[in-house]
């Protein structure tokens, strides 16, 4: 009878633990963000290194102070997607990072399918917003725009404790 009542106390436990923690990585850390919060949206106009403000509207964002690649937000764009590739500077390997659920308007899988496609264009829109953490935004051919951080060729070698390659800003001490 007692090895009945400690299984079950473990199994509890264990399960108490496991709904805990997802909790804690799906809402916990997350806050949504106001438009005045996440700031303008901006773009690298080509041959530029300042971004400029792009007009958006409905603009939604959530980000986590536990990790600098949890930011993500949706917005629509009026201006047509054409307008914009003419324009301002593409972001190379653009890689959608999946939001929680609850994000609803952020699906990483539709986004990248659309920029692998060719039919979404994907923009640079801070580089190194932190070190190594690159701000990008992705359009889609009906306006509809999505804005994520992704980790840069350099920020990929210094978090994995190398020295920063040539042509790669200095690392802050921080982060050394």
């Amino acid at each position: 009878m007692s090895a009945r009542i400690l299984i079950i106390a473990l199994g509890l436990t264990a399960l108490l633990a496991g709904l805990g923690m997802y909790y804690l990585q799906v809402y916990a850390y997350y806050d949504e963000l106001s438009a005045e919060q996440v700031g303008p949206v901006l773009l690298v106009p080509q041959g530029s290194d300042a971004g400029e403000p792009v007009a958006v509207q409905d603009l939604r964002a959530i980000d986590s102070n536990s990790s600098p690649i949890r930011f993500r937000a949706c917005f629509t764009v009026p201006e047509p997607l054409d307008g914009l590739a003419g324009r301002y500077a593409p972001y190379e390997d653009p890689t959608p990072l999946n939001a929680p659920s609850w994000f609803d308007c952020f699906d990483a899988r539709t986004i990248g399918e659309a920029l692998e496609a060719g039919t979404a264009r994907a923009f640079l829109s801070v580089k190194d917003i932190r070190y190594g953490i690159d701000r990008v935004v992705a359009v889609l051919p009906d306006g509809r725009g999505f804005a994520w951080h992704q980790i840069n060729a350099c920020g990929e070698v210094v978090f994995d404790g190398q020295p920063a390659p040539e042509g790669c800003p200095p690392v802050p001490e921080r982060n050394e």
